[in-house]
């Protein structure tokens, strides 16, 4: 046999083979070719009913009416500070290793895709879990690591726990016999009180990116 004609068998063959593969994918076994779409996350699913991906509170109570101090010393009325505002509250202190970082750290990520107008009627505010270690300077420094407008709280532990109590939150748990470095339990969910009330959303902690992005438009024009 001449080389053209080892050459012609072995396009023919290789040929053939791509030909059996594409006969496959068109219908002799579509299963196997079938590319399947991504499964939706459970936070898409609740957009498909809700319109948001958090999870929605509908006929909530009104925003909590509750006074604490700022990272300045200065007191904030909660209730009538964010007044017509979208007002993400979370509660949590500096020393978390996980929760309280990511949760900040993706809030910032989002505002900044915002139009200056929008952030300014967004207030994100940190009550600390932890008042005997975060203090007023730590706070603020905490903080400005993922947005300087960020609002740090500070309250007695009875204070901040009977807020957290009223929102129907657990209260925060306070290993403070394991020493310094004590780890503190508490709620892990972002509540987030939009414009004129009505509703509230949490969000838990694996909120992604993209669902603070898809929700936060609506929730400042609700």
């Amino acid at each position: 046999m001449n080389p053209t004609s080892q050459h012609s068998i072995r396009w023919t063959a290789g040929r053939a083979v791509r030909i059996a593969a594409l006969a496959a994918c068109l219908g002799l076994s579509s299963n196997a070719c079938r590319v399947e779409a991504p499964e939706r996350t459970q936070a898409e699913e609740r957009a498909s009913a809700t319109g948001y991906r958090g999870i929605l509170l509908a006929d909530a109570e009104p925003r909590p009416d509750f006074v604490l101090t700022d990272v300045n010393g200065d007191a904030l009325d909660f209730r009538s500070d964010t007044e017509g505002k979208l007002a993400l509250l979370f509660f949590g202190y500096t020393f978390c290793p996980d929760i309280c970082p990511v949760h900040m750290a993706s809030l910032a990520a989002v505002k900044r895709d915002l139009s200056i107008e929008e952030q300014r009627r967004m207030r994100v505010i940190f009550v600390t879990a932890d008042p005997r270690r975060d203090t007023p300077e730590r706070l603020r420094d905490w903080l400005g690591n993922f947005d300087t407008d960020f609002v740090g709280l500070r309250g007695s532990e009875a204070e901040v726990d009977r807020i957290m109590l009223s929102l129907g939150l657990p209260a925060a748990i306070r290993d403070t016999a394991a020493g310094p470095d004590y780890a503190v339990g508490h709620a892990s969910q972002v509540i987030a009180f939009p414009p004129g009330d009505g509703f509230r959303v949490i969000y838990p902690f694996g909120t992604r990116q993209a669902d603070w992005q898809h929700d936060l438009p609506r929730l400042l024009d609700p």
